[in-house]
């Protein structure tokens, strides 16, 4: 019979669930209980909803560590074309295992799409089982949803670069693991590094807090400019989020009218993203 969890742990794994329930995150996976034991562990601890803020007077961001020799050199990079350095970094993916998700049934690399020359990128979180059969990010009802936020924006799918911070799905569309974003998302940087473009879109929590390293709440994230990587980066709901909740789409909009101001697009007719 398994011993009963420390109060004080089951009261954290409690508050943390609360947590993601209200970004609107409510499928979960069942662990072993050793893992959940080691939830606390200094060296594999995720993100923990329980632990206080630590919020710097200015967003600042923290440089993830590089990959040793799994990337091209990014002298190489930035003496081609940013499409040739799309392809050079996909080159250097190949079929990827470097985590465990390639044995956990994703059936492809779902790398990202749209304009090499992009001003605005999107970032979201994982592929789910419509882009994994696709190979392409945002393409299920949550990408129909950002097609529609983009194009209320003034420009079409064509005109931006969407990619997220893993590229494959996680099983059951489960939230990625802190290791597994560690070791995908400095693809994910050279990509950006590549793209160069002026804005970048946090698309949901996994997204802002793998770029930022932070452990705010997207109340805290929303609504300010970030500096990232020598781009200003803003957060906002991720699509799928807004499908559970449509209240928050206003709240989206204001996101995406702040993004339009810096862009210097032209403010759209329409009041806000429709599904």
């Amino acid at each position: 019979m398994p011993s009963a969890l420390d109060p004080k742990l089951r009261r954290s794994i409690a508050e943390r669930l609360q947590y993601y329930r209200d970004l609107g995150i409510y499928d979960f996976y069942r662990r072993p209980v050793d893992a959940l034991m080691d939830l606390h562990s200094a060296e594999s601890k995720p993100y923990d909803a329980a632990a206080p803020v630590q919020q710097p007077a200015t967003p600042v961001s923290r440089v993830m560590k590089e990959p040793s020799s799994t990337l091209m050199p990014k002298a190489k990079l930035t003496e081609v074309g940013p499409a040739t350095a799309l392809r050079l970094i996909r080159e250097d993916i190949g079929d990827c295992t470097r985590c465990v998700l390639h044995k956990q049934g994703r059936k492809q690399i779902v790398f990202g799409v749209g304009n090499p020359r992009a001003e605005l990128m999107f970032i979201g979180e994982a592929p789910g089982a419509d882009e994994d059969i696709q190979g392409e990010p945002f393409v299920g009802r949550a990408g129909q949803l950002l097609t529609n936020m983009i194009k209320a924006m003034g420009l079409g799918r064509e005109d931006v670069y969407i990619a997220n911070i893993i590229k494959c799905r996680p099983p059951g569309n489960r939230t990625p693991e802190r290791d597994e974003c560690e070791t995908c998302s400095p693809f994910l940087f050279r990509q950006i590094e590549a793209i160069k473009p002026k804005v970048i879109v946090a698309l949901g929590a996994v997204a802002a807090k793998t770029v930022l390293a932070v452990n705010s709440s997207m109340a805290e994230l929303r609504g300010r400019w970030y500096e990232f990587r020598n781009t200003k980066l803003a957060v906002t709901y991720h699509p799928a989020f807004l499908l559970r909740d449509p209240r928050q789409k206003k709240e989206t909009w204001k996101d995406l009218q702040m993004v339009m101001k810096e862009l210097g697009l032209e403010r759209a007719s329409v009041s806000d993203p429709k599904e």
